[in-house]
């Protein structure tokens, strides 16, 4: 590359570095693209390291495979003032083939999900393992509108703001569409 070339090249990098750190991506690292968490019809335990919590969540949908899909998540240090986790737990099972609601007990956040897909039914059962750290979680939640539209829809979730956590979450089945 010449002189002028690389002269013209570099204040557009540099133009391009500025741009990008205003949006605020950094700390989510899902991994490769072909990194799941589970392969289709199978069961998976994904857990975050001690001290982090979920912060964005990935499914990809599929009909072909069972009507499936595969999830990956990301997990982020939770922030100081929540200070350190006292305990963490596995919440109930939610049923396979039903609508089901749930947050974390006792004031906890998500840092982990555990599933198992069941053919029967072509659907899976969750479990939540929720941490719950020194100083308490506020309590202003609400439904994301970050979620599929339609059962077939890819998803991809992030929590833009630090101090927003995952602290449960709603599903929905239909016998018809599974």
């Amino acid at each position: 590359m010449d002189l002028i070339s690389l002269c013209l090249f570099l204040p557009l990098v540099t133009v391009a570095w500025g741009q990008y750190g205003d949006y605020n991506y950094g700390p989510y690292n899902y991994g490769d693209n072909d990194e799941w968490a589970n392969v289709y019809r199978q069961g998976f335990n994904f857990q975050c390291p001690h001290g982090q919590v979920i912060v964005a969540v990935r499914s990809v949908f599929s009909k072909k495979e069972g009507s499936d899909r595969l999830w990956n998540y990301a997990c982020m240090p939770a922030a100081q003032s929540l200070g350190e986790p006292t305990e963490c737990w596995w919440e109930e099972i939610n049923r396979a083939g039903t609508q089901w609601y749930q947050t974390c007990s006792n004031n906890g956040l998500v840092a982990g999900f555990q599933s198992q897909y069941f053919p029967s039914v072509l659907d899976r059962e969750w479990q939540f393992y929720c941490c719950r750290f020194s100083r308490r979680c506020p309590y202003s939640c609400w439904l994301t509108t970050e979620y599929p539209g339609h059962y077939g829809e890819d998803m991809d979730m992030m929590m833009y703001s630090y101090d927003h956590y995952i602290r449960g979450a709603t599903t929905t089945f239909s016998a018809v569409d599974r």
